[in-house]
C-alpha cells in the first residue's frame, strides 16, 4: 500500500520532473496531493468546496488547494510533471470538460473546460477522470483491491458513486460506467438530485439525507443532527455529524442511515448478480467514516437479494481513506505502478 503520510519534498529538485499532482473534487471538500512515481504522498491539502459561484469559482479553489499541497512538498505547481483531477458528474476525458454536476457549487449542466482553465493557472497539462473511477483504480493498485482481478467500488458520500475494475482493466464503458448511485432501487420512488425518481442516491446520498432531515424538522420531528452540525462549526451535515448522531442514537439519523444501508444492499447485490466481481470496496466520506461495522451491515443487507447466496464477495473499507480519489487522480496524470 502507498505510504499516505506526508513527506517533506524539499531537497528533491532532481526528482521534480517525476512528481505529480492529484485533486479530488467532492461535494463538500477538495483534496489535493502531490505524489512520486511510487504513489507516496509528499504533500497534501484540503479546502472546502465552494457552495456557489459555478465552475469558475471551483477552478480557483482547485488551484488554491493544489498550490498548498505542492508547497507542502517544497515546490510550486508549475514544477509538477502533470496534474490529474477526479470529478463527479459527466467527465469527457478527451476534451477535459465537466458537465451535469448536481452536488458542486450549485451545479451546472453544460460542459465546462475545467482541465483547460486549470491548466492555464498551473502552466501545464491537466487530465480529468470520474472521481470514483480514479479512486477505485487507486485502491485496486495500492489499497484494498490488491490481490483481486475484479472489484466494485462504491463511494458513499455527498452522492453515491461507483467504479469497476474487470479482469484487471478499469471499465469505463462510454465514459459513465459505474454510476451505481443512479441505479433505480425503487421505481417511482424518492426524487433524486439528478431529477429522476427512485435512484439509490435519493436514499443514500448525504445531500439527499440532509434534505429529508430538514423536511422532518419542519414537520416537528426532533433530532440532534443540526445541533451537532452547529457545534462542529459546519454548514452542512458532514460525515462526522452523521457519525456522532448515530453514536448518540439519534432516532432520525438512525432511521435515515438504516434506509440508506438497505437500499445500498439492493443496489450492490444487483451489481454482484450481473458481474460476479470478487470484492466490493466501500469508500467515500460516509463509507470511510462509518467503517467496517457499516460495511458488514451493507453485506447483510445484500443477502436477501443475492442469487448465489453462498458466495458473497469480499467486503472492504477503502484503505487509502480520504486520499484515494486524489491519489487516483495523480496516477491518472502519470505514474503507473
Amino acid at each position: 500500500m502507498a505510504d499516505t503520510s506526508v513527506k517533506n519534498g524539499k531537497g528533491r529538485s532532481n526528482d521534480r520532473a517525476r512528481i505529480w499532482g492529484g485533486i479530488d473534487l467532492g461535494g463538500t471538500k477538495i483534496e489535493a496531493v502531490v505524489v512520486d512515481a511510487r504513489g507516496e504522498v509528499l504533500g497534501r491539502a484540503r479546502h472546502t468546496t465552494p457552495v456557489k459561484g459555478g465552475p469558475g469559482e471551483v477552478v480557483k479553489e482547485l488551484y488554491g488547494t493544489l498550490g498548498e499541497a505542492a508547497r507542502t512538498a517544497g515546490l510550486e505547481p508549475a514544477k509538477l510533471a502533470g496534474v490529474g483531477v477526479g470529478a463527479p458528474g459527466s467527465v469527457d476525458a478527451n476534451s477535459g470538460t465537466l458537465a451535469h454536476t448536481s452536488n458542486v457549487a450549485g451545479g451546472w449542466e453544460e460542459p465546462y473546460p475545467i482541465a483547460s482553465d486549470l491548466g492555464d493557472l498551473v502552466g501545464g497539462k491537466v487530465v480529468m477522470g470520474n472521481d470514483v473511477q480514479v479512486a477505485v483504480a487507486a485502491e485496486y493498485k495500492l489499497g484494498a483491491g490488491r490481490g483481486y482481478r475484479s472489484v466494485l467500488g462504491v463511494w458513499w458520500g455527498t452522492g453515491v458513486g461507483g467504479g469497476l475494475v474487470l479482469n484487471g482493466v478499469p471499465w469505463r464503458g462510454q465514459g459513465s460506467a459505474g454510476e451505481i448511485g443512479h441505479m433505480v432501487v425503487k421505481p417511482n420512488g424518492a426524487r433524486c438530485g439528478c431529477g429522476r425518481r427512485g435512484c439509490l442516491e435519493a436514499y443514500a446520498g448525504r445531500a439527499s439525507m440532509e434534505r429529508k432531515a430538514q423536511a422532518a424538522v419542519k414537520r416537528g420531528e426532533k433530532t440532534l443532527l443540526f445541533d451537532i452540525m452547529r457545534d462542529k462549526g459546519r454548514t452542512r451535515l458532514s460525515s462526522g455529524v452523521w457519525s456522532k448522531a448515530l453514536k448518540e442514537k439519534d432516532p432520525l439519523a438512525t432511521r435515515l442511515i438504516h434506509r440508506a444501508v438497505a437500499m445500498m444492499g439492493v443496489a450492490v447485490a444487483s451489481v454482484i448478480n450481473l458481474l460476479d466481481v470478487e470484492a466490493v470496496i466501500i469508500g467515500g466520506g460516509l463509507g470511510s467514516r462509518l467503517g467496517p461495522q457499516f460495511v458488514e451491515r451493507i453485506s447483510d443487507a445484500m443477502g436477501p437479494h443475492l442469487f448465489i447466496t453462498e458466495r458473497k464477495p469480499a467486503m472492504h473499507v477503502a484503505e487509502l481513506g480520504d486520499l484515494s480519489g486524489a491519489i487516483g487522480a495523480a496516477l491518472l496524470a502519470g505514474p503507473r505502478m
